[in-house]
């Protein structure tokens, strides 16, 4: 279901795969984080550490909730920041390096929370691993998106969601084991337990290559065609070698020729750029709008709220299905594509969340009925969600964007995501009551899911009237297809007709049709005949009595495809 590589592709996909799998457990260091305060804040031996005096509705010891509003969201804030700071680090330092920089932050950003003995301190560490972590959502998906082979480079970027979910069951497991502890031990052992992957992760980036595509865009094509080698397994004289560089390079070429990388080009820049950013910062938003990390952040607080028993196993639950629900996603992203694996996430998100948030507002006080239903459906919407909207917009966005602005506008529409993600963390203390007798909440329990609910049925026409299919096609064609497809809804019936060589060869328009000369015919770029050869992006180019040695070479080769 997308995992077999086509028979017909030249070199080996395994180190792209293995790189692009290992780079992924960078959402390790988000999940686990987002995991453990999760099951941190429902502790006895934190709150007696860190109270300043509030007592809950029964004299129990407990935080206010602009206290648990700042520890929760002050990451979310690190996040947004880390977000913005990844474009002009990233383009400057390139993705590996920035990476290896990112996860020093995080890793100092912990260091301050295992010390604190305040909520002042534990806040500036929360902040400062935000900081890191917002780094690592950009750059994680930017570099997997730019080494990956396309017939799998849409699973590779879902594996990066999938780690995120390891990391937060990885916390509710920790915080299982420790949560009885007597002493302090019971939340600085989870917190600690962060810097362990985040070390490994950083060893391992120094001996992985640099993306072939931003050292083209850096003008270094040697040291591009060496990485380009290590990723596809092939001498850098291999013809399918030779044509994938040229393609990247053409494509950059031509991205240049329309306008500079510039903050500018990504809001009014062509083609389209401006429409691709609204759909970046649009799902990025959607995705938080869904409602669910109001359940990754605060499942337990609330589940104990809703006087669910045991609620640190139902936590654990939820983050099991979590893991095993994300794999249908990457099993199904290629065959069943972008749009249809998010409209039906959607549909399915929204049913689950109506029908809780309805069931609470009528039930006539039958609590335990009620928690059932409540814990029943929010796994079904865990579901929905993992298998969805948590891996599918991070392959979106890490794909709908051109060579020259990719870094910006990865970053300006994870920042989107980001910012949401703090306004959610801080204000739920608020709205839903997540600690009994807490002042100032509006403690719409249950009936929150009406929200969440409501926003999922917006992002199904969001991503009906905006998302383009982008299976199946290089990163390269994806330029093609906003340039020659007005509505998204028909983006599924998109053939690409040329290279970029071809543009760059022989001056086509900036409409992307080529003109009308009858010397010269272009080929489909999904079928092949003798006599043409096909690019590494799966375009075709035709062979000319002018065709230098390496075109002749390429030509030889018939019915293979040299596309990635």
């Amino acid at each position: 279901m997308g995992w077999h590589k086509p028979d017909n592709v030249a070199g080996s996909s395994a180190p792209a795969i293995m790189v692009g799998s290992f780079v992924a457990t960078g959402g390790l260091l988000f999940g686990y984080d987002t995991g453990s305060i999760n099951g941190i804040l429902a502790m006895t031996t934190f709150k007696n550490d860190f109270t300043t005096g509030f007592r809950d509705a029964e004299g129990n010891p407990g935080m206010y909730p602009s206290q648990v509003s700042l520890i929760v969201a002050m990451l979310s804030a690190g996040t947004a920041v880390g977000a913005l700071l990844a474009a002009p680090v990233g383009d400057k330092w390139g993705r590996r390096r920035s990476l290896i920089g990112a996860i020093l932050i995080f890793c100092v950003g912990a260091i301050f929370q295992v010390c604190a003995t305040n909520v002042a301190t534990l806040v500036v560490g929360r902040t400062l691993a935000g900081v890191g972590v917002g780094m690592v959502s950009v750059l994680v998906p930017l570099y997997q998106s730019e080494m990956a082979p396309k017939w799998i480079r849409g699973t590779l970027v879902c594996a990066y969601q999938l780690s995120i979910t390891l990391g937060l069951f990885g916390a509710s497991l920790v915080n299982i084991f420790t949560y009885k502890m007597p002493t302090a031990a019971a939340y600085r052992i989870p917190m600690g337990l962060q810097l362990t992957w985040a070390s490994v992760l950083a060893l391992g980036l120094l001996v992985l290559p640099e993306t072939p595509r931003y050292l083209i865009k850096q003008g270094l094509k040697d040291a591009a065609a060496l990485s380009l080698s290590r990723l596809r397994r092939l001498d850098i004289t291999h013809p399918a070698l030779i044509e994938e560089l040229a393609e990247i390079e053409a494509n950059h070429d031509y991205e240049m020729a329309m306008g500079a990388d510039s903050y500018h080009s990504v809001f009014f820049g062509e083609p389209h750029l401006g429409r691709r950013i609204v759909t970046g910062c649009g799902l990025q938003m959607l995705q938080q709008l869904t409602g669910v990390n109001f359940i990754m952040y605060y499942s337990t607080t609330f589940f104990n709220g809703a006087n669910v028993n045991d609620p640190f196993s139902i936590s654990l639950i939820m983050q099991v299905i979590n893991v095993v629900s994300t794999l249908p996603g990457l099993f199904v992203v290629e065959s069943l594509g972008r749009r249809r694996l998010l409209m039906s996430g959607a549909v399915g998100m929204a049913i689950c969340q109506l029908f809780i948030a309805s069931y609470a507002t009528a039930n006539g006080g039958n609590l335990m009925v009620q928690n059932q239903i409540l814990i029943g459906f929010v796994a079904i919407y865990v579901f929905f969600f993992a298998a969805s909207w948590g891996p599918v917009v991070w392959v979106v966005t890490s794909e709908i964007y051109p060579l020259k602005v990719r870094a910006k506008s990865m970053s300006i529409s994870t920042s989107a995501n980001w910012i949401l993600n703090f306004g959610i963390a801080y204000g739920t203390p608020y709205l839903v009551g997540t600690t009994k007798g807490s002042p100032g909440s509006v403690d719409l329990g249950s009936r929150v899911f009406f929200v969440w609910g409501a926003f999922c049925l917006v992002a199904v026409a969001f991503v009906y009237f905006m998302v383009y299919e982008t299976s199946k096609i290089s990163l390269e064609q994806i330029d093609e297809m906003y340039e020659r497809v007005d509505y998204a809804w028909n983006s599924r019936s998109f053939e690409p007709s040329w290279s970029f060589q071809q543009m760059r060869d022989f001056g086509f328009s900036d409409s992307g049709v080529p003109p009308a000369v009858p010397h010269l015919e272009l080929q489909s770029s999904r079928t092949s005949s003798a006599g043409t050869s096909h690019t590494d992006t799966g375009v075709s180019s035709t062979t000319t009595s002018t065709s230098s040695q390496d075109d002749k070479i390429v030509a030889s080769l018939g019915h293979v495809d040299l596309s990635y």
